[in-house]
């Protein structure tokens, strides 16, 4: 006897949409067959989903949980923990978050990983894991090369480097030298790793800044001329054209947010570059124009918003496959936290946005511009796992499978308010209308949210070791 089968007859599975059964045993999917295969005398308990979107569980390959946030003054605070960004990913349907170990100097990258699983073990409520972040700082030391290749070979193959320092006065805070990072490729292309890149140029930005401060224009909502699409541009073709001087090697860029960067990306995948882009909910629905509204900062991460063209095109590039995923950059933190800093060198970024993202990007996906729900799908959970190493057991609705499903209500249509998340005292989805939201979400055949009961363990959360495949690595695959 199966412990659980939905039903559905608008079921999301890798051959396509359908009406099926879905059949559960434990953990696992244990069966697909044809809508009323499975009657109640099989099962523990048959679920009816009919009239609504069954979906695997979303994945959200970009969160910042317990993150060290600094102030202008220097001071510094937490964001909030796995316990409360997992908890509202659930609410809103995202079953697996894959967050940071940030490396800093004077640590083993082995420590670091230790130390982020004191953090998260037993207080997760989805599935979890981390990118490896490496921190500049003037150099990375030659030992730390070899702990990457151990790192990879353990299950943790993603490899964030940042090509900025961010911000002025954090000289070394964040940027990783470009010779440093022709080393980290080469090291990542051996041992079947992924590097994931943020990619700024530093020398544009830092331009930039000195520039605006200098003629006194230092409100954030000048921010989109500080990070700006030329900085994209330089740098994610700098990145890419060292990528292709490795062999073997592939990329990920983390929040594309201009054509420009589009635009390198298409061109790289062209020639053959396994090259991957992530754009995030934010740019897709908000342009630089929003930092005038109040309480402007709310719209903000890094790298910026842009322009209303920078936004048509990412669309277009999520259309074309150029960009295979959307994430969230994830960062909860308080209203107060987050309007804290009012200028372009001090404001903010991450934003609240872990809980909305499936119900917001159904509506602007499938209701707004006609993707299919294969697509739609795609986007928000089957690509994050086939880059990251985590497919098929996530992001597919197949025998085999672990049992991460989310149930979508169409007939839930609302508009947002912060009073309904879960996650902190402001949204920058505020007001925005959707047209679906999650009933049902499922991680590994356990029920975790039913019609906004939440049924959680935060013990139930699982660390995901990884391996990128081989066919993710040596073409442009999605």
């Amino acid at each position: 006897m199966f412990d659980l089968v939905i039903r559905g007859d608008r079921v999301v599975t890798p051959q396509g949409v359908g009406a099926f059964d879905v059949a559960v045993e434990g953990e696992k999917i244990v069966a697909m067959a044809g809508a009323g295969t499975f009657g109640p005398e099989t099962t523990q308990r048959l679920i009816d989903a009919s009239g609504k979107i069954v979906m695997p569980g979303g994945i959200d390959p970009h969160t910042h949980c317990s993150w060290d946030l600094v102030y202008g003054d220097g001071t510094s605070v937490l964001t909030d923990p796995p316990l409360v960004v997992s908890r509202a990913a659930l609410f809103g349907g995202t079953t697996t978050i894959i967050d940071f170990a940030r490396w800093t100097h004077g640590n083993t990258i082995q420590g670091t990983l230790e130390r982020r699983d004191q953090e998260w073990a037993g207080q997760c409520h989805c599935d979890y894991s981390y990118h490896v972040m490496l921190k500049g700082g003037g150099g990375l030391p030659p030992e730390l090369f070899g702990q990457i290749a151990e790192a990879i070979r353990a299950g943790y193959p993603t490899i964030k480097i940042f090509t900025t320092d961010s911000r002025p006065g954090r000289r070394g805070h964040n940027m990783v030298n470009f010779g440093d990072i022709w080393e980290v490729f080469q090291v990542a292309a051996r041992e079947d790793g992924l590097c994931v890149m943020h990619g700024e140029d530093n020398d544009i930005i830092m331009h930039m800044y000195e520039k605006l401060i200098r003629e006194g224009r230092v409100g954030f909502e000048n921010m989109a001329e500080v990070r700006n699409a030329l900085s994209e541009d330089l740098s994610f073709r700098r990145v890419i054209r060292l990528a292709e001087n490795v062999p073997g090697m592939a990329l990920y860029f983390m929040h594309v947010s201009a054509a420009t960067g589009v635009q390198a990306i298409r061109e790289a995948r062209a020639r053959g570059t396994p090259v991957y882009g992530e754009t995030l909910h934010q740019y897709l629905m908000f342009t630089a124009e929003d930092y005038k509204r109040p309480n402007g900062q709310i719209y903000h991460t890094y790298p910026s918003l842009k322009s209303k063209a920078d936004q048509a095109a990412l669309w277009t590039g999520m259309s074309d496959g150029v960009i295979q995923t959307v994430g969230t950059d994830e960062i909860c933190c308080a209203l107060a936290v987050k309007v804290q800093g009012k200028r372009i060198d001090d404001t903010t970024g991450g934003s609240a946005g872990v809980e909305p993202r499936l119900a917001v990007m159904y509506t602007e996906m499938v209701g707004r511009r006609g993707y299919s729900l294969q697509k739609f799908v795609e986007l928000t959970s089957t690509n994050a796992a086939k880059i990251m190493g985590l497919y098929p057991r996530k992001g597919a609705l197949a025998s085999g499978s672990d049992a991460d499903i989310t149930v979508l209500d169409p007939s839930r249509k609302m508009t947002v308010r912060k009073e309904m998340l879960h996650e902190t005292d402001y949204s920058p989805w505020e007001g925005q209308e959707v047209h679906a939201w999650p009933s049902m979400t499922i991680l590994r055949g356990k029920v975790k949210v039913e019609d906004g009961r939440f049924l959680s363990d935060p013990k139930d959360g699982q660390y995901l070791y990884r391996k990128i495949p081989d066919e993710i690595r040596s073409r442009p695959l999605l």
